[in-house]
């Protein structure tokens, strides 16, 4: 690197001040939006304040207020952070680039999942030193999340936390080539709610044109509540703090209030006559939209994208196993897990015992759940996209099957599992050991990096490496200690699902 060893970039707001970490400049907690306070907390981002002098970005900053959040015996505090970290100014970016000198890198913006209640870029899973040691600009970022950000109020904008994202992006438009990215070359990608927010991103219109590329990992294009699934969150808020249904009554609430009233609202039957409830009762926010993101991509929104899309092969072990309900699951918790997922549960039971005939209860309960949250709305929204897509845009999908052996051995190809060889932070000694994400034992020769340099391969130039997904042959590409290609995998589920 030329330049002092003490990076400085100037962006639109002011110049700030980052870490050179070997070959990386790395530039932590750098605002894209003015903190949201008062009833700010339930607006529209808005531009934040210039700043006079170099404002030091070589520490992490605040996050959004959120819960501490658990998942029985398994380690997920890599994948959670440290918790909220108190501040207001916490809608804000981490980049980490290879030389702020160069030209037109490829950049990768990455939303963080925890259930629209949790997580942060304070969490050791997104460190971004791998992208830009292999030339990329790695943006993580921080929204508002739970009441603040998902909660539908009638006088405020809907999916708030959605619309961070999108400034956040605004806010690469305006910024990225400052710090070496192309702004023209920009993949946002996400994993779980941060995935299924891209694929709201994706038919946002505003957002149009902010990014080339999308990546959505264990989302879901089916994973939108209705207006009225909405309002009946909003409703159990109100009384559990004894408030009007209002903007100005929310915000006399303070932040602790709200996170406490949050973590109250689980468990709301959101079903209703026309639909089920998208998140199965895991959690009660999601985005709120009467149309799905699938059926809007359908139509031609985000048609323009290039879209790499896929699920891990047992989502569905992590809500079960951790927490002692997997191994002693009964036909009748499958038959729930039917009923809660889809309107024709024994029709939907049916094609999933023909499929695995030698599944065991907790098996075929996992992969029902693991469909309900995030498989068939994977599909879907592949489908859509294939339909869809412009001439010069295609469509990838991808199924992560390789299996954990954590708790031992029942964790499996579970949701998030996939997240530390995508970072390329396999090796990070937080993640082994017998509850920890990856388990004990070795992995794969070289199976990080492989998985890396195939996303950095689509952020580059919009192909993965394997055949385009249509709905004729649904290219899949398996990804496990060997990686095989497979044409319309699991078709009798998915065809239960349509």
């Amino acid at each position: 690197m030329k330049h002092h060893p003490e990076p400085v970039v100037v962006t639109a707001q002011g110049p700030v001040r980052g870490l050179r970490l070997d070959e990386t400049a790395v530039f932590l907690d750098i605002p894209y939006a003015a903190p949201p306070r008062g009833a700010g907390r339930f607006a529209a981002p808005q531009p934040h304040e210039s700043w006079d002098g170099v404002r030091d970005a070589t520490v992490p900053g605040p996050n959004a207020p959120q819960a501490e959040r658990k998942l029985g015996s398994v380690d997920m505090s890599p994948y959670f952070g440290p918790g909220w970290s108190r501040g207001e100014d916490y809608l804000t970016v981490n980049v980490w680039t290879p030389d702020a000198d160069a030209r037109a890198l490829p950049v990768m913006v990455f939303v963080h999942g925890g259930g629209f209640v949790a997580g942060s870029t304070r969490s050791v899973l997104y460190d971004g030193s791998a992208f830009a040691r292999d030339g990329v600009v790695l943006v993580t970022l921080n929204y508002r999340l739970g009441i603040a950000g998902f909660l539908d109020l009638p006088d405020a904008p809907a999916n708030r936390g959605l619309l961070d994202v999108v400034a956040a992006l605004r806010w690469v438009r305006e910024n990225i080539a400052a710090f070496g990215g192309d702004s023209h070359n920009v993949t946002l990608f996400g994993q779980s709610a941060g995935a299924t927010v891209v694929g709201g991103v994706l038919v946002t219109p505003e957002a149009a044109g902010l990014f080339r590329r999308a990546i959505v990992q264990s989302g879901s294009g089916l994973g939108a509540f209705t207006t009225e699934q909405a309002a009946r969150v909003t409703q159990a808020a109100a009384e559990s703090l004894d408030i009007a249904l209002r903007v100005d009554a929310f915000a006399e609430i303070s932040d602790d209030r709200l996170v406490e009233a949050a973590s109250r609202l689980a468990g709301i039957d959101l079903r209703t006559e026309t639909h089920h409830d998208p998140l199965i009762g895991l959690s009660p926010f999601s985005l709120v939209l009467d149309t799905q993101p699938a059926a809007s991509v359908r139509e031609g929104l985000g048609a323009d994208v290039d879209l790499l899309i896929g699920t891990n092969t047992e989502e569905g072990n992590l809500y079960l196993v951790p927490v002692g309900k997997y191994a002693g699951s009964t036909a009748a918790d499958v038959d729930d897990a039917a009923a809660r997922s889809h309107p024709k549960p024994a029709q939907l039971i049916e094609a999933y015992r023909t499929s695995r005939p030698e599944a065991s209860f907790a098996e075929l309960r996992s992969a029902i759940m693991g469909d309900a949250l995030f498989g068939a709305g994977s599909r879907s929204l592949a489908g859509a996209h294939a339909t869809a897509a412009h001439p010069r845009s295609a469509t990838y999908a991808y199924e992560f099957a390789w299996r954990s052996q954590a708790l031992d051995g029942e964790l499996g190809a579970t949701h998030a599992v996939e997240l530390p060889f995508v970072f390329d932070l396999a090796h990070l000694p937080r993640l082994h050991g017998s509850a920890a994400l990856l388990g004990p034992g070795p992995l794969p020769v070289d199976f990080a990096a492989r998985m890396h340099e195939t996303w950095i391969r689509f952020a580059r130039t919009g192909n993965p490496g394997w055949d385009p997904y249509d709905t004729r042959r649904r290219a899949t590409m398996r990804i496990d200690a060997e990686w095989t290609q497979v044409d319309d995998p699991r078709s009798q589920e998915r065809q239960a699902w349509n």
